[in-house]
């Protein structure tokens, strides 16, 4: 079993995976690469083979957070949403590390729903845990402080990525949180200095401890 059959094999439906393969593309993108921009229209689906992307959310002024991360055997709830809904994204979604992914074109939304009980059934689950994801993603910004978030999201992005060798900016880590750099900065310098991390050039290490 090869890594696309390995991911798609979450769909449990031998016909709709085979039809999926037949319409959609695969394509790898580097980390960093933006796949889906705020308020541009919803051409494509994307279903991860491999790799990390992270969906980012905005408020009016400018300001994201991340709100969750899609592993491989996962597509985009929000860009489902806004497809059945003929609306444009209210999302980013970047490449966290390198992805394979096939792009299902988005017309073909409303086919699979209404042809496929499995892909219903995935999509309701998956709708379920991103739902509590969210709801555990405010209970953290109300009750949790900014350091032991910080501590939460590097130890995500270690077990994400599957090392404790981790390339991103204090800037990346601010807006991930929605706080300013310099706060980031500032707990990452009290974090080595309590021997959680090291500090390198966009580089952080995690001592065993945390990661």
């Amino acid at each position: 079993m090869n890594m696309q059959d390995d991911a798609l094999k979450v769909l449990q439906d031998s016909v709709l995976i085979e039809e999926l393969k037949g319409f959609s593309e695969s394509h790898t993108f580097p980390a960093e690469t933006t796949i889906l921009e705020f308020q541009h229209p919803i051409r494509v689906l994307p279903f991860l083979l491999s790799g990390s992307v992270k969906v980012m959310g905005d408020d009016e002024h400018g300001n994201e957070i991340l709100l969750y991360y899609i592993k491989p055997g996962e597509t985009c709830i929000m860009s489902i949403l806004g497809a059945l809904n003929n609306d444009r994204s209210k999302v980013r979604a970047i490449v966290d590390d390198e992805a394979e992914m096939l792009l299902i074109p988005v017309e073909k939304t409303q086919y699979l729903v209404s042809k496929f009980p499995s892909w219903s059934s995935f999509i309701f689950k998956l709708y379920h845990k991103r739902f509590e994801e969210l709801l555990r993603m405010v209970n953290s910004i109300a009750f949790t402080k900014v350091d032991q978030r910080l501590e939460d999201l590097l130890k995500n992005k270690a077990e994400n990525l599957n090392t404790s060798e981790l390339s991103v900016t204090h800037k990346q880590l601010a807006d991930e949180l929605g706080t300013a750099r310099e706060v980031v900065s500032r707990l990452l310098k009290q974090m080595e200095k309590q021997g959680k991390l090291t500090l390198g050039r966009n580089k952080i290490s995690l001592s065993e401890s945390v990661s």
